[in-house]
């Protein structure tokens, strides 16, 4: 029986965070990965897709060079898209990213629970002080009839190996993954068709930001269908036929993104004695799991399946697991979690929507500020999208939705104020650079306070103190 400090089951971006703060720590660590360090983020998921997207946007830039005045051939004989992203993968799987896990054992075997103190992996058994489980999840294939008999189904999982991009392509779901990748394909030459069940694409997200997303995908090319109830996935002639009411999709390809499950099964948790649902493992607030010496990170709780997310509670988890005391802070609840889908144009949200407030029946004030209204922006020739602000009469601000060029970079000023209580006017009084395009998210607090301005009883006072 080998016996460590600390044992991590899975080494994506929540056990990669564990492990590498533990042995920062100077604690023993044996870490269990059966695929790849990196888990399904690096290889396979965020990082792959943006480069991906950078592809895409580079060959769409290009395309359009003549509306700055710029006309150039372009040949693609020999542009492999696929290629350039399995290489850039491949040079931040190296040594030195590697590196960082020199002080962890790596046990490249699938782990599982013989008990709640033992794991077995590769002929060996293991034990220690504490467990982290950060298992992960996998893509979830919706049971529509006649999709097993559809060969080859595209996911995040495999997608990447295409050696060619398909000439057309059918993409299942309208969230992060499903909007990233039809945009993705069809710049890099895709005739590319979208379905899914929600309202909106992005449906976690603002309707108004969807809308402005799009209407961009309408220009690009891409059929979006929403709201759709899909009744049958077959082959016939050699193509996918999805079919959906009156909408009958063709297509070389089917991609499915149509949500995650978690993948337990390989675990035996029952031997450990640890309890879950069909959604992830049970955790509390601190991320610990029945058995309280055993926390589960990341995806695999059904939490916030977001890399940051699974990042930050891994952190959060090893902070408690060395901690004498259950310090308040160390809380799952008491952090926002921000989110980005990296489309162009970016849409990113924190806190509530402006639907969510109201359905809670918040009294809430909503203020909007236009991209186009902010010479920056339109200069760089991306005058597309909003700053959307749900506050309330005293300036607290309860969420913000932005769709536009950089909003996955402006969404963290509001993740701060919103997390750390700051009001709209906390946010007016600091000075931003000029002529960032951070400088909207001061220019939104402003329109803001100048509305205050506007009331009658204030506007009184204000001619009597001048």
């Amino acid at each position: 029986m080998k016996k460590y400090d600390l044992m991590v089951i899975g080494m994506g971006p929540a056990g990669m965070a564990v492990s590498a703060m533990g042995a920062a720590m100077g604690l023993s660590v044996v870490s269990f990965e059966k695929h790849k360090v990196g888990g399904e983020c690096l290889n396979c998921g965020c990082i792959p897709s943006k480069a991906l997207l950078k592809a895409g946007q580079a060959l769409h830039t290009a395309r359009n060079l003549e509306k700055y005045g710029i006309t150039a051939e372009l040949t693609l004989n020999d542009f492999d898209p696929m290629g350039v992203v399995r290489t850039k993968i491949d040079n931040i799987n190296n040594k030195k990213m590697m590196s960082v896990f020199e002080k962890v054992h790596l046990v490249r075997e699938e782990a599982e629970f013989i008990d709640d103190r033992t794991v077995h992996a590769g002929g060996e058994d293991y034990t220690a002080e504490k467990i982290f489980i950060g298992a992960g999840t996998e893509p979830f294939i919706p049971p529509i009839p006649g999709i097993k008999e559809v060969p080859d189904i595209l996911t995040n999982t495999n997608m990447f190996q295409l050696e060619k991009m398909p000439v057309t392509l059918t993409i299942i779901g309208g969230g992060a993954i499903g909007s990233e990748m039809a945009q993705a394909f069809t710049r890099l030459g895709t005739k590319v068709s979208m379905i899914h069940m929600d309202p909106h694409l992005v449906p976690v997200g603002d309707a108004e930001a969807a809308q402005v997303l799009e209407e961009t995908f309408r220009n690009e090319g891409i059929t979006v269908h929403n709201g759709a109830k899909i009744e049958s996935a077959s082959m016939e002639d050699g193509q996918v036929v999805v079919r959906a009411g009156k909408v009958v999709l063709k297509s070389e390809r089917l991609l499915v993104a149509a949500g995650r499950k978690p993948v337990l099964e390989p675990l035996k948790l029952e031997n450990a004695g640890i309890e879950y649902t069909k959604k992830g493992i049970t955790v509390d607030s601190y991320m610990r799991t029945s058995k309280k010496h055993i926390y589960a990170v990341g995806d695999c709780n059904g939490q916030n399946l977001f890399s940051h997310a699974a990042m930050h509670q891994g952190m959060l988890a090893l902070m408690h697991a060395v901690s004498p005391f259950s310090m308040p802070f160390l809380k799952r609840e008491r952090y926002v979690v921000p989110w980005s889908v990296f489309t162009e144009p970016e849409v990113a949200q924190v806190g509530l929507t402006e639907k969510q407030a109201h359905e809670k029946g918040l009294n809430i004030e909503v203020i909007k500020k236009d991209y186009r209204s902010y010479g920056r922006t339109v200069a760089d020739g991306h005058p597309e999208g909003f700053i959307k602000i749900v506050t309330d009469s005293g300036g607290r601000i309860y969420g913000a939705t932005i769709v536009g060029e950089n909003a996955s970079e402006l969404i963290h000023e509001w993740t701060m104020a919103i997390q750390y209580k700051k009001k709209m006017h906390h946010l007016m009084m600091m000075q931003h650079s000029f002529p960032s395009i951070s400088m909207i998210n001061k220019m939104i607090t402003e329109n803001w306070m100048m509305e205050k301005m506007k009331t009658p009883w204030l506007q009184k006072l204000i001619k009597k103190l001048v």
